[in-house]
């Protein structure tokens, strides 16, 4: 654990010294609050309570795509990562250090996202819900970190802000996350619950709300974190092997 919380550290040093990097992934969130939740549904407690949470679903599919999409890829291009391959501590401290801090800089994403409801909206939740909410953060980071990991070690940079770029807005619209729980569209009520974010904003809409989250969209949400893990986990070995021969 020491050594993973050292290179937690070095990730977010290096993050804090590019401070647009960590701009950039609390930008778009907090923008479609302040454009599209804050005017239409921000007088509505309810209406405000699930578009925060959808924001902030957001704000985590943001984080966690770009920054380890594209900050992995970038890293592979740099002598420095060969380097701390070759260290006996292995790949786990290193890994474990990405993801710690990938954790803190989600939280962080977000944070703009509940201030502006807080503010701005009639959202409102009691600690205990704000508290499950805050812990929902963490799980359903999940498929989006494997997701960028599997980005990360598959492409080499200039690939990687692409793709990452044309998956996330599908995502996003695809998934539910611009719209209401029941005002989207057909097309989207029908391939929803097939994406990984419907089933990471309905855990958060279950964590702050009496919302009953979709079985399917739940049994989704893991098929595609086991999905994930396994490419990730493909392209990192794959990635491993090219160094090394």
């Amino acid at each position: 654990m020491p050594l993973a919380l050292v290179h937690a550290r070095f990730q977010l040093l290096e993050t804090v010294r590019i401070p647009v990097a960590i701009f950039g992934s609390a930008f778009f969130p907090a923008a479609a609050m302040l454009f599209f939740v804050v005017p239409f549904a921000g007088d509505d407690p309810a209406g405000a309570t699930y578009a925060t949470c959808a924001m902030v679903t957001f704000a985590v599919m943001s984080a966690n795509i770009f920054q380890y999409g594209i900050g992995v890829a970038e890293d592979r291009d740099q002598p420095w990562n060969p380097y701390t391959r070759t260290l006996p501590a292995g790949p786990g401290p290193r890994l474990a250090g990405r993801i710690l801090a990938g954790l803190a800089l989600t939280y962080l994403s977000m944070l703009p996202v509940v201030v502006i409801a807080a503010v701005a909206t009639a959202a409102r939740v009691t600690p205990a819900q704000f508290l499950l909410g805050a812990a929902g953060v963490a799980v359903i980071s999940v498929p989006f970190t494997l997701l960028g990991l599997a980005i990360g070690y598959s492409l080499p940079s200039k690939a990687a802000i692409v793709v990452a770029q044309l998956i996330f807005f599908p995502l996003a619209f695809g998934g539910g996350l611009l719209s209401g729980p029941d005002d989207a569209p057909s097309f989207i009520k029908a391939i929803a619950p097939y994406l990984p974010t419907r089933g990471a904003v309905e855990l958060m809409w279950a964590a702050v709300t009496d919302w009953r989250p979709n079985l399917v969209s739940l049994a989704m949400l893991g098929v595609w974190i086991v999905l994930l893990a396994g490419v990730a986990g493909w392209a990192y070995r794959r990635d491993e092997g090219r160094r090394f021969t």
